[in-house]
């Protein structure tokens, strides 16, 4: 089989896992270098715009919706009261949108490293960025991992960490110091959510940080499978983390109002999703 022409298609070649996944393209519309990472814009045939990060498929306009949804509405809806959230990256500020649909958050904070990104998502993905200017919303440029840390303690109701993969600026993002910080942070019964990459390639890394999250001090674990077509193996996880508390259900009636506003989240998606494959309960319960 004949290479795919670099000018037609981008491909995601990703050695750590053996594998490629390759998007057709008409042109590239912008590329800049910020302080942290490299960060490009394509457009593509069928997916719509398309924003790498250093080298790394990170949002699409067709089907970013199943990431935003997932790594917010589960969560939210798991606390009986969500008022103050904050999140850790979430830069293209899909997420921030996500959280705004809730009635009862007053504050969200969301703190991102790379300005670059954000400027790049307004530009190219204005529909994301529709909530920025939400009264409820301050939008920070930032280090997350220095916020979570001077964080006034028990002051947070739900954390996502909506980072990128753990190396370079998403590193510190996934290790014990930092879950510390969140879990201080956060009131009883409080929330943290992040971004576990595939439950299908990347296990290892997956139950090394809920072992991570146990062993702070966070009482009970959650993981979320969920498709991600762009990404490596196309599945991808958030993991809950709780403090002081069990997880017990989530609030049906708040799943039904958000499902009138969402592409893929509703009350069925988020019982199946809490359905543990049974491949990943045995690497889960492996001592």
């Amino acid at each position: 089989m004949a290479n795919l022409d670099q000018s037609k298609w981008f491909t995601e070649i990703s050695d750590r896992d053996g594998s490629a996944f390759s998007l057709r393209i008409n042109k590239k519309l912008d590329e800049k270098q910020s302080p942290f990472q490299k960060v490009e814009m394509f457009e593509t045939t069928d997916f719509g715009n398309l924003m790498i990060i250093d080298g790394c498929t990170m949002v699409s306009s067709r089907e970013n919706f199943f990431y935003h949804e997932m790594i917010s509405h589960p969560a939210l809806l798991a606390h009986p009261n969500p008022k103050n959230v904050v999140i850790i990256g979430g830069g293209d500020c899909g997420t921030l949108r996500e959280v705004l649909k809730h009635p009862s958050v007053e504050t969200v904070t969301q703190i991102d490293i790379d300005e670059v990104v954000t400027q790049m998502s307004l530009k190219y993905f204005p529909e994301l960025c529709e909530s920025n200017n939400d009264p409820r919303a301050t939008v920070m440029f930032d280090d997350g991992i220095k916020y979570m840390r001077e964080a006034a303690g028990e002051s947070i109701d739900v954390v996502i960490v909506d980072g990128t993969d753990p190396v370079g600026p998403g590193e510190g993002l996934f290790n014990h110091a930092f879950y510390t910080s969140c879990l201080n942070a956060l009131r009883p019964g409080g929330i943290l959510v992040q971004q576990s990459e595939s439950p299908l390639m990347h296990m290892p890394l997956l139950v090394e940080m809920r072992e991570a999250m146990l062993s702070v001090g966070f009482n009970d674990l959650q993981t979320l499978p969920f498709p991600q077509p762009i990404y490596p193996s196309g599945l991808w996880s958030v993991t809950l983390a709780r403090k002081s508390e069990a997880f017990n259900g989530f609030r049906e009636d708040g799943a039904a109002i958000i499902a009138e506003h969402s592409e893929y989240y509703n009350g069925g998606i988020h019982h199946g999703a809490l359905a543990t494959p049974n491949y990943m309960k045995r690497a889960f319960d492996k001592k």
